[in-house]
């Protein structure tokens, strides 16, 4: 299972943030998530957002540090990206 993970540099609700992704399956991805115990309510679209104090936790489990850009680019490779919409995305 690889799973990979942006810098903290996303600024909402008073924290920096970090995209969680995988490049092969949402199933993948809320499996390493749930390990973890994030919570389901923090996947958006197509990705979880990780909080900056979590980030060395995340990438001691086994996530690989990526830029933002290559998040975008797996993404799209995988064919998972999915774009904002009136429709909230669930799990």
């Amino acid at each position: 299972m690889t799973v990979y993970i942006d810098p903290p540099a996303w600024p909402g609700h008073g924290h920096l943030w970090s995209h969680l992704v995988s490049d092969v399956s949402y199933d993948e991805l809320h499996l390493f998530a749930e390990e973890l115990g994030i919570p389901p309510r923090a996947f958006e679209r197509d990705h979880y957002d990780i909080p900056a104090h979590r980030y060395a936790e995340v990438v001691a489990a086994g996530a690989v540090e990526v830029s933002s850009r290559e998040v975008v680019r797996l993404l799209h490779g995988a064919g998972l990206r999915r774009r904002k919409s009136s429709t909230p995305q669930s799990r």
